[in-house]
């Protein structure tokens, strides 16, 4: 079996600014030819409160995403979160695709009957951004443009982009220091593609990692949106219609107040530090008078993680209490954060490559495996949750 590129298997977000490898990517040309869209009607730009998504790893074995995507729709949820990695289907040259695999992925989660929300990153090396790090390309135009191809494609049929991905921390930003105001400009340029393309799509902001860290390799998210806003003029209107946003529960229940978190070092000392962040954000919003526009939490949840030289082992629960606490997290969101929180999308249905040396193999709510499935306690509880 292939080794997964970078971006089909990135790390969870952490307030740690841990280094990424990012293998080279393989390529191959195929002309884009435009699918005809689904003869249903676009479900729209506004979202329930809240929807349920899951992340899964689809890009290579089509035996393994097709199972993984029936997985999520049999726990009841309706979203699969998919990472499309630019350089994996542009990365031969400017406009030369390979739509083989995205087609097929497209194709399963149709046949299944759930939505996709796909993020894009990883840039290709000929689009420069500090190559081979996840950083935006050299000119934003070029984004755009694979935008255009892309979501021309497949118009009606993906309901949800996110562009980005985790941009105030500098690994994900070409090694640069995390800069909104160039964020935004990037935004604006893929926001008017994607809508050109197909107006029913929902462009979602990168998810912001939840961190109060500020140095050279991190800035933190409320800093980072109150700046978006500021270079958006005020309003978010003409570059994203869901803000995204990422929301590690770290050591606490969902229900701890951050105030609480950021009172006691043993938890973190800091109100990034547990599920509730997102409400600081859209506390941010509503000063921008968009308090209704909806959040998308793209990554969330709690990880195992047992092993003692890891950066994440100090806030690990156990396999158990994070089955408590993703049920909890999706019943409280939906008593307390209506009608703003639209999906919410945990991590992850197991990549089948990772093994216990892997840190994303401890957030999973599933183990590696094939033909055999093997749940974790989260996945049978969050089948057994009422939607």
């Amino acid at each position: 079996t292939a080794t997964p590129v970078a971006s089909e298997a990135e790390p969870t977000e952490t307030p740690v600014d841990l280094p990424t490898s990012t293998p080279e990517a393989v390529v191959a040309t195929a002309t884009p030819v435009a699918t005809a869209a689904p003869a249903n009607a676009p479900a729209g730009l506004r979202m329930r409160s809240p929807e349920y998504g899951m992340q899964a790893f689809v890009w290579w074995r089509p035996e393994v995403s097709s199972r993984d995507m029936q997985l999520v729709r049999d726990a009841g949820f309706g979203w699969v979160k998919v990472n499309f990695g630019w350089r994996d289907i542009e990365g031969a040259g400017k406009g030369q695709f390979d739509w083989s695999r995205t087609d097929r992925i497209v194709q399963q989660a149709e046949d299944v009957g759930i939505d996709v929300v796909v993020r894009v990153d990883h840039q290709p090396q000929w689009a420069g951004g500090a190559f081979p790090t996840n950083g935006p390309p050299t000119n934003p135009k070029d984004l755009a443009d694979f935008f255009t191809a892309m979501v021309s494609r497949y118009r009606g049929r993906i309901r949800a982009y996110e562009v980005w991905n985790e941009p105030n921390l500098s690994r994900e930003w070409g090694g640069q220091l995390p800069d909104p105001t160039g964020y935004v400009a990037l935004l604006k340029r893929c926001y008017q593609a994607i809508k050109a393309a197909d107006p029913n799509a929902m462009v979602i902001s990168a998810g912001l990692s939840p961190t109060g860290s500020w140095t050279e390799t991190a800035r933190p998210d409320d800093w980072y949106l109150e700046t978006m806003y500021v270079a958006m003029g005020g309003s978010s209107a003409g570059y994203f219609d869901v803000l995204g946003a990422h929301g590690a529960g770290f050591k606490v229940s969902p229900e701890t107040d951050p105030a609480v978190v950021a009172a006691d070092p043993a938890l973190g000392g800091h109100r990034s530090m547990c599920f509730r962040r997102v409400e600081d954000l859209h506390a941010i919003m509503a000063r921008n008078g968009e308090g209704n526009k909806q959040i998308a939490l793209l990554e969330f949840g709690w990880t195992s993680d047992p092993r003692p030289d890891s950066p994440y082992n100090w806030h690990a629960v156990s396999e158990q209490t994070k089955a408590d606490y993703l049920v909890r997290a999706y019943q409280y969101a939906k008593a307390n954060w209506s009608p703003w929180m639209g999906l919410m999308s945990l991590i992850y249905i197991c990549d089948n490559e990772w093994t216990e040396n892997d840190e994303q193999y401890w957030w999973a709510i599933t183990d590696p495996g094939w033909p055999q499935f093997h749940p974790r306690p989260a996945y049978n509880a969050l089948k057994a949750m009422a939607k």
